[in-house]
């Protein structure tokens, strides 16, 4: 398969692998669970990989390897790379906006309030974890521009983070609630980028601004 992203290769009939999953790549071991399915591999092998270098820098070949798994096995499960991305990004919305973000703000505030400021409370500890990845929707809407499709579903990822931010503004009572969590969102954005410089305070600094903003919107 070629490299690009937007490549839309399939699988030839007669392709040589498609008759097992074994390949002659035996890379690193696959990231899931040895009794996962070839999709559950592809996919664990695909999250780690396209969180920590990005889309482009990541080859089908690679993650084919490291997966253990046939090319054509791939195939059958993500018709194209492009498919397979889409895939990382729904799965990184459920784990990293919704299992981690979300859900971290909810438990660590009683109020709406407090909630939202425990966004950068969540923040603050991943910021400093040395897995810190930043946020891969910004990345990917950079890496692949605004028009492209991996763009567009990155920008679709972002607004359902601001929907979350929206949803607590509406429980506090805030005024102007869509305008809050777009200002509230470059907040977070802003505080990332500062995280990926090097400043571990990036955070605290941020979630100073956001008791502002909520006066501000009371």
């Amino acid at each position: 398969m070629d490299e690009h992203v937007h490549d839309h290769h399939h699988v030839q009939q007669g392709d040589p692998m498609a008759s097992g999953d074994a390949t002659g790549a035996r890379a690193t071991a696959p990231a899931a669970r040895p009794s996962a399915t070839a999709r559950e591999r592809i996919l664990e092998t695909a999250y780690e990989l396209f969180s920590r270098r990005g889309v482009r820098a990541v080859g089908v070949d690679e993650v084919i390897a490291r997966s253990q798994v046939a090319k054509a096995t791939l195939y059958r499960n993500f018709p194209s790379k492009d498919e397979l991305v889409l895939e990382f990004l729904r799965c990184r919305e459920q784990r990293w906006t919704l299992g981690y973000v979300a859900a971290g703000a909810r438990q660590r505030g009683t109020t709406p309030e407090e909630q939202l400021l425990a966004v950068f409370d969540v923040f603050d500890e991943w910021f400093r974890r040395p897995d810190f990845d930043a946020c891969t929707f910004i990345n990917v809407l950079l890496e692949m521009g605004r028009d492209h499709p991996l763009g567009q579903a990155s920008i679709a990822h972002l607004e359902n983070i601001r929907a979350f931010v929206r949803s607590l503004a509406e429980e506090a009572g805030l005024r102007d609630t869509d305008a809050f969590a777009r200002s509230w969102h470059i907040l977070m954005k802003g505080s990332i980028v500062s995280a990926a410089e090097g400043d571990t305070e990036a955070a605290r600094r941020a979630q100073r601004m956001a008791r502002m903003l909520i006066e501000q919107h009371r």
